[in-house]
């Protein structure tokens, strides 16, 4: 269901839960999945050895996809027109992650109502790991 520009308003925030303790097995089913087999993400000795790396972790696009639910899941599916973040913090395996989202201007044009909104997501640590922006069609 979408959610109504009636029912939004700018400072309204929502948070959710992403993952708790991601795991390697679901980076490598996000490399099997994208095609992105860059070893980094899956070569334990090559990240430390190699790359010089603590560990092997996650793809950034893993990341942001996991962030862009929290907006899905709040404005309903195919309604977003814009998504854009910036990778600020790598994710490793263990990590739990919690995005919140922030209404930052609701406005209006000729195909109707648009939201703004800025993301952040956040490791266990209250470390930023992705940082962004969206804008989503709304319902009147």
């Amino acid at each position: 269901m979408a959610l109504s520009a009636s029912k939004l308003q700018v400072g309204d925030t929502r948070s959710e839960v992403l993952v708790e303790d991601l795991k390697r097995t679901q980076i490598v089913m996000y490399a099997g999945a994208s095609g992105d087999y860059n070893p980094v993400h899956t070569d334990e000795v090559f990240t430390t050895k190699v790359a010089g790396y603590p560990s092997v972790f996650a793809h950034g696009m893993l990341s942001m996809g996991m962030t862009g639910r929290i907006l899905t899941d709040w404005v309903g599916d195919g309604r977003l027109t814009r998504y854009g973040v910036r990778f600020v913090k790598q994710v490793f395996p263990g990590d739990s992650l919690t995005a919140t989202a922030t209404v930052t201007a609701v406005t209006s044009d000729d195909q109707g109502p648009l939201a703004e909104f800025e993301v952040v997501t956040k490791n266990q640590d209250g470390d930023v790991v992705v940082q962004g922006s969206a804008a989503a069609r709304l319902d009147p």
